[in-house]
């Protein structure tokens, strides 16, 4: 045998494997895929995903199934995921909290998002709007205005609360840095949900909050509660008469999140590839983009995985300084 049949002889079996091992690669998903939202129903995260889906599945060929773990400040979901099977059966819908502020929020985090997540695609950017409560306040007391909150909120230390959906969430370290930065006591309350949290300001059984711009917007036009300012340096296209920070006059501080799909950490690169199509594909659906703006949370679309996993680097290197100076890191 010439030393080029042998070559021939030695590489046939890998020409033979080659097509196998795309059309294997190709078949994923074979079964139903399960996306992992680590708060409770009803809030942005879970309605943003669900709202994806049925978009998600058609592109896959498979169904997309929303599984609601709350728990832990979000997580208990993320950690699920974390320690499952990396084979592209379940992914997580985190947050900047449940990832980069995370890292930092907790001593004991039982994994490390940066090295236990494989980063998939970024889905939504998150501006939030403050908004409080037309109850729950003494009689003679009416917040119209941000500076009629720091007013109150000042004179009235540990009297006043804040609600949020988990220690370490986004709405959570927004209204702990806007106490911080105005100089008051306030008490924060977690929710499960920011369902919860939303109820619970209109009932008044919290004073303010911060949450997604469109999730606010229907209590506000009926006057159950007021939003005082979006925390964006221009005005939200959902709330145009809500002004920014700026314009009411409020120091500047961080308050913002972003929504994205992990994996486990060993998840292989096609599965994260396609997946990630999958999310371009329906971010760029029309209606779901419209859908979502509406919401005051616009698609973040064009990130690859690597991408989007140096973004999520980059945000906790911004985060960890404000997560140690608001006092919130958990042991």
């Amino acid at each position: 045998m010439t030393k080029l049949t042998r070559r021939a002889a030695l590489a046939l079996p890998l020409a033979l494997a080659t097509p196998s091992l795309s059309r294997a690669q190709s078949r994923w998903p074979s079964q139903p895929v399960r996306i992992v939202v680590p708060f409770g129903a009803g809030g942005g995260t879970d309605v943003t995903i669900r709202l994806m889906a049925p978009k998600m599945s058609t592109f896959l060929g498979q169904p997309v199934v929303v599984e609601n773990r709350p728990g832990a400040g979000s997580t208990l979901g993320t950690d699920y995921v974390v320690r499952s099977p990396p084979d592209g059966s379940v992914f997580v819908h985190a947050t900047l909290s449940s990832t980069g502020i995370a890292k930092v929020m907790y001593k004991n985090l039982p994994y490390d998002p940066i090295k236990d997540l494989a980063a998939v695609a970024p889905t939504v950017f998150v501006p939030l709007v403050l908004a409080v409560s037309t109850k729950g306040w003494p009689p003679g007391v009416d917040i119209r205005t941000a500076a009629d909150l720091i007013k109150v909120l000042k004179a009235n230390p540990g009297k006043f609360q804040f609600g949020h959906n988990g220690i370490g969430a986004s709405g959570h370290l927004a209204s702990q840095n806007f106490a911080t930065k105005i100089g008051a006591e306030v008490v924060n309350v977690p929710y499960r949900s920011g369902a919860e949290t939303i109820t619970a300001l209109v009932k008044g059984e919290i004073q303010y909050m911060h949450d997604i711009t469109g999730l606010l917007k229907p209590f506000m036009e009926s006057g159950e509660v007021r939003c005082l300012f979006v925390t964006s340096d221009e005005r939200s296209a959902v709330m145009p008469s809500v002004p920014t920070w700026k314009e009411a006059g409020v120091p500047q501080y961080q308050a913002y999140s972003w929504f994205g799909l992990f994996g486990p950490a060993a998840t292989p690169d096609h599965i994260r590839n396609r997946m990630n199509a999958a999310v371009e594909d329906a971010l760029a659906d029309p209606e779901i983009a419209k859908r979502l703006a509406d919401m005051g949370t616009p698609p973040m679309p064009g990130y690859s995985p690597q991408q989007f996993a140096d973004y999520v680097a980059k945000e906790t290197e911004i985060w960890g300084p404000l997560v140690r100076a608001s006092g919130a890191v958990q042991d």
